[in-house]
């Protein structure tokens, strides 16, 4: 019997590519995966070497074969978990986060990490066609989506600005609109983990971060703290009705929305990218809801509402839910596809023209300047900071290259002035009693400022 040849190292993919140990007896340190073949278990001649009573002498099988990294396990009852799941064989993808025992293991490609990082100044070949791409992904999103969605395509959108844009959406509406279908059909359109989870009074930071649980080994009887991983480890979390929560437990999503990670007991852990937070709520029922702080809202890139959807498609909806069919959505994107797509509207340039627009929206609302207008005085308590102009710009970029341009104009920037600044501008008392809403100020401020001459 003649044994297989082993696969050719692939210097340019491999010698940078390795495996960072989370947690275990080693946390945080990096193993180079410096060769195309490697064996992982607790013996010493093996190739990579785990300190762990769960990990066999030869536990698994780490292999380079056409262009990716493969993981299979020697032994059926010693399998590799992810995500709730147990596997024989697991393709490794950058950021797969696995356990083999008792220790978690992530994976780094480091050409997937070099190309979704927006200050790496790595430049598409042909960036042209990387956005055509990208136009056409958006296009078959949507297709899908609407199979199941209907009469919200300008949320889908908007929604898909914001992914590719690297932000999160606060989605409010009433009950019964599609808010969590919304999001649960974008996730199965995207190759991405989802998890939901449903805010409540009761809910604790813990709940959604993870926390330490002790263990023991029914071996040797010796206990050790693990970190459970919380429900927010995933690319797109749904955070369900955030305002029935307390504030204590609403900042726990603080650093993660920001800093992309988590702490627990001191130790950092870095979330899955991408990672994507929508959350919704209900407008209708105060009592007994927590509103988000001015910081926890200012951390969402857009605020969307959701209307009522008109005669025609709601018809529809009644015909096309009161029928005995199971959707289905085609997964158009992975992970890696989404941070170089996400990394491509950051090379998109935005001409000072431009940027000086998108300055004077965010300057004009806001009551302590002078040269503001009357009426922005008397109804605005506090108006939108640096990182509304900053969204703002973010969204036009997106949204030009989804739309298949490189050149972003100001028409860019104010299709996203509601979503951006609604839920960053603060009515006074006397705009209440007058029925001026954040919308309405908006409204005046894109009537009132004028695109700045070239």
């Amino acid at each position: 019997m003649s044994r297989a040849k082993a696969p050719a190292i692939n210097e340019e993919a491999t010698m940078a590519d390795k495996l960072q140990i989370l947690d275990g007896e080693k946390p945080n340190q990096d193993i180079a995966l410096d060769k195309a073949r490697l064996t992982l278990g607790s013996d010493a001649d093996c190739g990579i070497q785990l300190s762990d009573p769960e990990i066999a002498g030869k536990h698994a099988l780490i292999e380079h074969r056409d262009g990716s990294w493969t993981i299979k396990a020697f032994e059926a009852d010693k399998p590799i978990a992810i995500d709730g799941r147990t596997l024989g064989t697991l393709r490794l993808e950058h950021g797969s986060v696995f356990t083999l025992g008792r220790t978690r293991l992530r994976f780094v490609a480091a050409r997937a990490a070099i190309e979704s990082t927006p200050m790496a100044g790595k430049k598409f070949k042909d960036q042209d066609a990387a956005v055509e791409e990208l136009r056409r992904a958006r296009d078959r999103i949507l297709e899908q989506a609407e199979k199941i969605v209907i009469g919200q395509r300008g949320v889908l959108e908007q929604l898909l600005v914001a992914l590719f844009a690297q932000g999160h959406c606060l989605l409010i509406g009433a009950p019964g609109l599609a808010k969590t279908l919304i999001v649960r059909v974008l996730a199965g359109t995207l190759d991405l983990t989802c998890k939901r989870v449903q805010f409540t009074p009761d809910l604790m930071p813990a709940d959604i971060t993870g926390t330490d649980i002790l263990e023991e080994d029914p071996k040797t009887g010796a206990r050790s703290f693990r970190f459970k991983q919380g429900p927010i480890f995933a690319n797109l979390l749904l955070a369900d009705e955030i305002n029935r929560t307390p504030p204590k437990t609403q900042a726990a999503l603080l650093e993660a929305m920001q800093e992309k990670r988590v702490t627990a007991a001191g130790v950092s852990y870095d979330l899955p990218r991408p990672f994507f937070v929508l959350a919704t709520q209900n407008p209708i029922e105060q009592e007994g809801t927590y509103p988000l702080p001015e910081a926890q809202l200012d951390r969402f890139m857009f605020c969307i509402n959701l209307d009522y959807p008109n005669a025609a498609d709601e018809q529809r909806i009644l015909l096309e839910t009161t029928r005995d069919l199971a959707w289905e959505v085609d997964r158009v994107l992975g992970a890696d596809a989404i941070m170089q797509f996400q990394h491509l509207v950051r090379q998109v340039p935005i001409s000072p023209h431009v940027a000086q627009y998108a300055t004077d929206l965010i300057r004009s609302t806001r009551p302590g300047i002078p040269e503001n207008k009357g009426w922005v005085q008397q109804y605005v308590r506090w108006g939108a900071g640096t990182r509304a102009g900053q969204n703002l710009l973010l969204a036009a970029k997106a949204h030009a290259v989804l739309n298949g341009r490189t050149n972003v104009s100001c028409a860019d920037v104010r299709s996203f002035a509601a979503p951006v600044l609604r839920h960053r501008i603060f009515c006074t008392f006397a705009a209440g009693a007058e029925g001026v809403n954040p919308d309405e100020v908006v409204r005046r401020v894109l009537a009132s400022v004028k695109e700045p001459k070239y």
